[in-house]
């Protein structure tokens, strides 16, 4: 059976080409009734890259992730949004040029009643119809995609409050990927899913930024995905940017006792050579 990357590249709708997005925070200060949670964070999305945003609960990933997607307002700061070789105000667009450019995989959404996964896919179209709900000629090969690369294609005429939990967020990625933009948001994409679709929806948004040069900011709490999977690692701790960097040079043993107040110890996997970490707690067997 293919991979979930594979099924994609297979159907993707993209076109060598096409014009790549880019989007940056600049300085971003950020709150909530007034109070800040984030203070000055800078951090940029480049086509082709993943870039991972962890750190402890309550750092301000999610905050900083819904501001680069225009669904918190700054306090103060920008959101500027490369297309192509403009530089614009992503704050000043339309929605729908906004839409069709940037989309976002919340880490929460409510569940449609009376919906089928089809159809909740295909909202992700939404930016590409006209005002009245035009034409879409890409629609229906975008939505058929976008379930086979996430493997809910069998569900495409189940009701939606009748899935699972791993499930559901599989339909609500795949709604993501069907609006086909160059920048995708992802905060906590492999929320609910068990270790086989972790994996695969962990190398499909690898296989985006590789193949489909798609900018990809992700938040993450499991440190050895975003070791696995990330080209630049964002440490955030108490609202600010803590670090930033290559994985190597960010999930650093001082580094992440520092931050996460427990003592994490980080060697190297030695079938894969990729950097793995450990968290020590009174309790920890040794193995």
């Amino acid at each position: 059976m293919p991979s979930l990357t594979q099924a994609w590249l297979s159907c993707a709708v993209r076109t060598a080409g096409e014009t790549s997005h880019s989007l940056r925070g600049l300085d971003l200060r950020l709150g909530y009734h007034g109070t800040a949670v984030v203070h000055g964070a800078s951090v940029g999305l480049v086509p082709g890259r993943v870039t991972a945003l962890i750190g402890p609960n309550g750092s301000g990933k999610s905050t900083l992730l819904r501001a680069l997607a225009r669904l918190h307002p700054p306090m103060g700061g920008g959101v500027r949004l490369a297309d192509g070789d403009a530089d614009l105000d992503a704050l000043a667009l339309m929605s729908r040029d906004f839409a069709r450019r940037v989309t976002l995989l919340a880490q929460s959404r409510p569940t449609p009643t009376g919906l089928s996964v089809r159809e909740v896919v295909g909202f992700g179209r939404h930016p590409h119809r006209g005002r009245w709900r035009g034409d879409d000629p890409d629609g229906p090969a975008a939505v058929t995609t976008a379930m086979v690369a996430t493997r809910v294609q069998e569900l495409a005429d189940r009701a939606v409050d009748e899935l699972s939990g791993g499930q559901l967020q599989r339909v609500w990625l795949a709604t993501c990927l069907a609006q086909d933009t160059g920048v995708l948001l992802l905060d906590e994409p492999t929320n609910h899913l068990d270790l086989r679709y972790q994996v695969e929806i962990l190398d499909l948004v690898r296989e985006l930024a590789d193949e489909r040069l798609v900018a990809v900011g992700v938040v993450l709490h499991d440190l050895d995905h975003a070791a696995a999977v990330a080209d630049e690692v964002a440490l955030l701790a108490d609202g600010r940017v803590r670090a930033c960097g290559r994985p190597a040079e960010v999930l650093t043993a001082e580094l992440l006792t520092e931050v996460y107040g427990i003592r994490v110890e980080v060697d190297h996997d030695p079938h894969t050579g990729g950097l793995r970490t450990r968290a020590v707690g009174r309790h920890t067997v040794r193995r």
